[in-house]
């Protein structure tokens, strides 16, 4: 199994608070501490404005980690398609691939927060869904071939090179954030590999990987790679203390995503291509937040490396083969903890999951 570190750049949820540069410092340091430990891949996340989240430009944060780290794969997780102009993406990932020596795993979204997507001038959220069906394969295209060309109603874009030419194959390399089922579409049409985070039991997503695996056979007369999972997840020899700190401070990320996404009202509802998140938190309302949160937690894996080691086998049982993420630092989690715990996972944990 591969198994990478999520970074996510919150502040959300530190009682004492915490400033900007001390999330940044913390986040790069485990990022360095990633590769020392034999994590395979880094992923950071796209986000922008809020304490929620705020890595807003990931292609650059991997160029900087590009020239401080040697072998360590570098991962989007993901660029929101609808955010960026395609073509400069197409650029960017050429270029960071050639200066990493072909250690970019792409990983592409279409963003689901209306508060992100309002400071974006032109940028309709209801256009989000045509946006990344229409970039997403230009995107693609551009890395197989070395040339960008549009038709489009957004991208409209003549004949361009790109420069640095491609000189790696991107067959595997290719990722994207699947949970709708417009997005397993998508994610399939593009031969992309499947993005799932871990929010709800295992048994109720894998109708929809299924899905994936299925429509990806049709499409490329071939078996899809292992989807990837990505969890917020805890370590520590003391269950008792395990339990306590990872279900502290997931609640509070989760209260954080509920707050970024506006999970508890109905705009969604309104939104076109947003109409089934729009169901589903419809459904989270009736269910309430401690019966969210409980699914959660179960999807999650934390606690002893014996436990941790178990509930990976659970999921491996239920959904087979699959690539992981893991994300250290969230909710207000102490610097000390996140470092410890990540050290024990590498030790304890990891080489097992290497194994599979």
């Amino acid at each position: 199994m591969d198994v990478g570190l999520q970074l996510i750049f919150t502040s959300y949820g530190w009682d004492n608070g915490i400033t900007d540069s001390e999330v940044y410092a913390q986040e790069i340091d485990l990022a360095i501490r990633a590769e020392a430990l034999g994590f395979d891949c880094i992923w950071p996340t796209e986000h922008h404005f809020f304490d929620y989240s705020f890595c807003p430009d990931n292609l650059q944060l991997l160029s900087y980690l590009a020239g401080r780290l040697q072998k360590i794969n570098l991962g989007t997780a993901a660029v929101i398609l609808p955010w960026n102009d395609p073509l400069r993406v197409a650029e960017k990932v050429a270029m960071l691939d050639e200066l990493s020596s072909g250690r970019v795993r792409f990983g592409m979204g279409r963003g689901l927060s209306r508060r992100e997507f309002q400071p974006f001038r032109g940028i309709e959220m209801a256009e989000s869904r045509e946006r990344f069906d229409e970039a997403a394969p230009l995107i693609v295209e551009a890395l197989r071939t070395g040339v960008f060309e549009g038709n489009g109603r957004f991208y409209p874009t003549s004949r361009a090179e790109i420069r640095p030419r491609p000189s790696r194959s991107f067959d595997g390399r290719v990722y994207a954030v699947a949970n709708s089922a417009d997005s397993l579409e998508a994610c399939a049409r593009i031969g992309a590999r499947m993005i799932l985070f871990s929010e709800a039991r295992w048994e109720k997503r894998l109708e929809n990987i299924n899905k994936y695996r299925e429509r990806f056979r049709e499409l490329h007369d071939r078996e899809p790679q292992p989807v990837m999972t990505a969890d917020f997840t805890f370590c520590h020899h003391d269950a008792g203390y395990a339990q306590e700190v990872a279900e502290r401070c997931m609640a509070r990320y989760l209260q954080s995503l509920l707050e970024h996404y506006e999970l508890m009202n109905d705009h969604l509802l309104d939104v076109k291509g947003y109409q089934g998140y729009g169901r589903q938190a419809g459904q989270l309302q009736s269910m309430g937040f401690d019966k969210y949160l409980s699914g959660f937690l179960a999807a999650n894996a934390y606690g002893t490396p014996e436990q941790m080691l178990e509930k990976f086998r659970q999921r491996r049982e239920i959904i087979g083969d699959y690539e992981l993420a893991t994300c250290f630092r969230f909710g207000g989690m102490t610097i000390e903890d996140t470092r410890e715990s990540m050290a024990l996972f590498a030790r304890e944990v990891m080489p097992e999951l290497r194994r599979w």
